[in-house]
């Protein structure tokens, strides 16, 4: 099991692999700039240096990061469309001079023009930002959604799809939110519902594309289609569906990052939870 959390850049990038070493990660996940502006200060040759030494010395051995929530890969609107793209090239960038592993992102909303049309504007969201970026580039990673408004991702299906229409597959997984899923409908509660879904998941998307998790319990119930995070065992999943997650040997070597309430402060509790129910 590769547990970790989404840790604080407060300070600075350099500071997360120690936060994250605080808390007991094996693995991280950051936001490389601020995610609620469309404007990013540039790292500088310190701030990077700085990152992969304190990376280094931490022992932290799987990295991500989650792009901007401002992005939509799939607008109908081309201003928002163009703008996304670049902002998500720069991520890309940033990531690769951090040299992080992962780059998360959600899928993005078809805003009234359709799932079929937004899913083709993700692909082609993606596709030109491979063709910007290098093979070496950091992994992008498609993140389930709970399907709130016109979000896409919240079906198995829309990540098979643009899997389908990316011109580089290898080079984008999906990072399965296990709130996100729940909340979308996927139940994980018993055993029985456990392998439903991920039965479901393999066929329809492959287990193999799935690269990381984010650990969530949820605090709506089952289909709701709302995203509301929840602490580890206190959600409407419970326990029991975590337990079989963390004990899955399919996943022994796959990132769980946690994205409980109340971050740092909290997640001392919800990684030792998770820690005693892998045994």
């Amino acid at each position: 099991m590769i547990l970790g959390a989404h840790v604080s850049t407060a300070g600075g990038v350099h500071k997360s692999p120690g936060n994250g070493l605080e808390l007991g990660c094996q693995t991280i996940q950051i936001f490389t700039r601020n995610q609620r502006q469309w404007k990013a200060k540039p790292l500088t040759d310190g701030e990077v240096e700085g990152f992969r030494r304190e990376l280094s010395r931490c022992g932290i051995g799987s990295t991500a990061a989650h792009a901007s929530y401002l992005l939509n890969l799939g607008s109908p609107d081309p201003a928002v469309l163009a703008r996304s793209r670049e902002a998500f090239s720069q991520e890309l960038e940033r990531c690769r001079r951090l040299g992080l592993d992962f780059l998360v992102v959600h899928p993005g909303a078809h805003l009234g023009s359709g799932e079929s049309a937004g899913l083709c504007a993700v692909a082609d969201s993606l596709n030109r930002a491979l063709e910007q970026h290098g093979e070496a580039c950091t992994r992008i990673l498609l993140e389930t959604t709970a399907g709130q408004g016109s979000h896409l991702g919240y079906r198995f299906e829309h990540l098979a799809e643009i899997l389908s229409l990316v011109q580089a597959p290898e080079r984008v997984g999906v990072c399965v939110d296990t709130c996100h899923i729940f909340a979308a409908g996927y139940d994980l509660r018993d055993a029985a519902a456990y392998h439903r879904t991920l039965d479901q998941l393999d066929r329809v998307v492959g287990l193999s594309r799935v690269k990381a998790f984010h650990l969530n319990d949820s605090k709506r119930e089952l289909g709701s289609r709302v995203d509301r995070h929840e602490h580890i065992g206190e959600g409407l999943i419970g326990a029991e569906g975590f337990k079989l997650l963390v004990r899955d040997r399919r996943f022994a070597g796959t990132p769980m990052i946690l994205e409980t309430p109340g971050g740092e402060t909290h997640y001392g509790k919800n990684l030792s939870r998770l820690r005693q129910l892998h045994g």
